[in-house]
């Protein structure tokens, strides 16, 4: 979600390598993000409306989910807020906008093709690869989450006086972790993560195009290493990769 599609477009293309395509839509600009072939993501234009409600530009996650007008109805009755009600995309499928108890916000979706959607594996560069719940107090949290999509509990990595991080697996492997957020981070939020051949080389690339590295490079366990990056719309995001 932006405020400038072309800066966005330009900056994501040359640090993150990502192909660009226009989606098509009539009635709005939404740029379609690819690996290869793959879709991974898109760009949209905050519409008017929303900014003068206070949106600002952001990474927003999609969650796949089997009917998403009664998984909307259990958000709410879980404490969660439906920022925008259930709506279909023609041709693309049916979405909401959603935030859970703390005020984390994300998207239910269901396409409207009943073939699985072609996803890159995470290791390869471009694609997707991890999602990271920065909750304002993650054990309540995970309780949410899991409730609505069935995800479980993967390994608990003591962080010290950052408390505890909690991974989370949807299906066999996990695809995220969760942890109560710092005291300075002024609300919850969802970070997301993408990967990338080297993470020095990446690093350059975010400041070369007029970015933030605010944290790292920090090695994680299982040995690669992660930047945490803010683009110059004030976008937070996360890059990940298997060697400095």
């Amino acid at each position: 979600m932006t405020t400038d599609a072309d800066a966005a477009e330009t900056f994501y293309r040359n640090v993150i390598g990502w192909r660009t395509r226009d989606a098509g839509m009539p009635e709005m600009r939404y740029t379609i993000l690819s690996v290869s072939e793959a879709g991974v993501g898109g760009i949209l234009t905050i519409p008017p409306n929303a900014c003068a409600a206070g949106a600002r530009p952001r990474w927003i996650g999609y969650i796949g989910v089997d009917d998403v007008d009664a998984t909307a109805g259990r958000v709410k009755q879980a404490g969660g807020t439906i920022h925008k009600p259930a709506e279909d995309i023609p041709g693309v499928g049916r979405f909401a906008v959603a935030a859970d108890p703390q005020g984390a916000s994300f998207v239910l979706f269901r396409g409207s093709s009943e073939q699985p959607h072609e996803r890159p594996a995470p290791s390869i560069p471009g694609a997707p690869s991890w999602n990271e719940l920065h909750a304002g107090e993650w054990q309540s949290a995970f309780a949410f989450y899991a409730d609505l999509f069935g995800w479980t509990k993967a390994e608990a990595v003591d962080m010290g006086p950052m408390g505890t991080y909690q991974l989370f697996a949807a299906g066999a492997e996990p695809i995220g972790g969760m942890m109560t957020k710092a005291e300075s981070v002024p609300a919850p939020f969802w970070l997301h993560y993408f990967t990338v051949d080297a993470i020095d080389a990446a690093a350059d690339r975010v400041t070369g195009q007029g970015g933030l590295v605010l944290h790292g490079p920090h090695e994680v366990p299982g040995g690669s290493w992660i930047i945490q990056c803010q683009d110059p719309q004030g976008v937070i995001f996360a890059l990940v990769g298997p060697h400095r």
